[in-house]
C-alpha cells in the first residue's frame, strides 16, 4: 500500500505569507505534495526551497498577480501549465503533474469580481476546465485541487441568503461546480463529511475569521473512481498566514 497526502493553500502573496511563518506550516503538515495558489511572484523572486523536494511554478504575466506552484517529493511524469484553450493561460492559474497513479491539477479559479463583470468569462472558463480535466480523466484518475472560488451549496458558507448574487454563491457558479460533480467527479471533503459546516476562506474585513463568518471555496475534487482510495479529506482551520487556510487529501494506492 502506498499512502499519498496532499495539502493544497492559496497563500495570498507567497512573499508575504513567508513572513508569516509558511515554512514552519510546510514542514508540520508534511505532505508529499504541496499545492500553492495566488503565489502573486515569479519563479525565482524568491529563495525558498525544501530538502527532499522539487517546486514546479506556473506564473502570471502580470506581476504580483494570481500564479500556481507545486512543491513534490515525487518526480513527475510530465508537467504541463494552462488549459487546453490559449485565453485561459496567461495568469498562471492551473499547473498539472502527471503521476504514475493520477493526475494533479492545481488550479485558482478566476473570480467573478465585483459587479460579477467577469463572470462571463467565468463560464467560459469553467466550461474548458471541465474539458480539459475529463479529457485527463479518459487516461487515469484526476486530483483537482485549489481555490474554486464557489461555495457549492448554503453549507458552505456562514450567510447564504445574503450572499445570492455576490461572486462565488451566484446560482450561475454553482451549478456549474454542479456540472463537474456530475462529470464523474467528487467533493471529497463533503463525501467524508457530509454535513460539517467548516470553512476555508474569511475575509480580512469585519473580523470575519474571530467570528468565523467564512466560506468554504478550497477544494480537493477527485475522479469518482477513487471514491474507495479516500482516507482524510480535511481543513486546517487552525493555521494562518493567509485569508484562506490549507486543506488535505490522503489517497491510498495498492502497490
Amino acid at each position: 500500500m502506498k499512502t499519498y497526502k496532499f495539502i493544497s493553500w492559496n497563500v495570498n502573496g507567497l512573499r508575504a505569507c513567508v513572513g508569516k511563518g509558511f515554512a514552519d506550516t510546510f514542514e508540520a503538515l508534511n505532505a508529499d505534495f504541496f499545492s500553492l495558489q495566488e503565489t502573486k511572484m515569479q519563479e525565482g523572486q524568491l529563495d525558498i526551497s525544501f530538502s527532499g523536494y522539487k517546486s514546479y511554478w506556473s506564473s502570471a504575466e502580470k506581476k504580483g498577480y494570481s500564479g500556481t506552484a507545486i512543491f513534490t517529493r515525487h518526480e513527475p511524469l510530465s508537467v504541463s501549465k494552462g488549459l487546453d484553450a490559449d485565453i485561459h493561460n496567461h495568469e498562471g492559474r492551473v499547473l498539472t503533474l502527471e503521476m504514475p497513479e493520477f493526475f494533479l491539477v492545481n488550479v485558482y479559479v478566476p473570480n467573478s469580481q465585483d459587479g460579477l463583470r467577469r463572470l462571463d468569462y467565468r463560464m467560459t472558463w469553467e466550461d474548458d476546465f471541465l474539458s480539459y480535466i475529463s479529457r485527463l480523466d479518459k487516461q487515469k484518475p484526476v486530483v483537482v485541487c485549489g481555490d474554486m472560488n464557489v461555495a457549492h451549496q448554503e453549507i458552505d458558507l456562514r450567510n447564504p441568503s445574503t450572499n445570492t448574487r455576490n461572486p462565488g454563491f451566484t446560482a450561475e457558479e454553482r451549478q456549474k461546480f454542479t456540472q463537474l460533480l456530475n462529470a464523474g467527479f467528487i467533493d471529497s471533503f463533503r463525501h467524508l463529511h457530509p454535513d460539517d459546516v467548516r470553512y476555508s476562506w474569511w475575509s480580512y474585513r469585519a473580523a470575519a475569521r474571530e467570528r468565523n463568518v467564512g466560506w468554504r471555496i478550497d477544494y480537493f475534487v477527485v475522479s469518482n473512481r477513487l471514491k474507495d482510495k479516500i482516507n482524510t479529506a480535511e481543513i486546517h482551520n487552525e493555521i494562518f498566514g493567509s485569508d484562506h487556510c490549507p486543506v488535505e487529501l490522503t489517497l491510498t494506492f495498492d502497490d
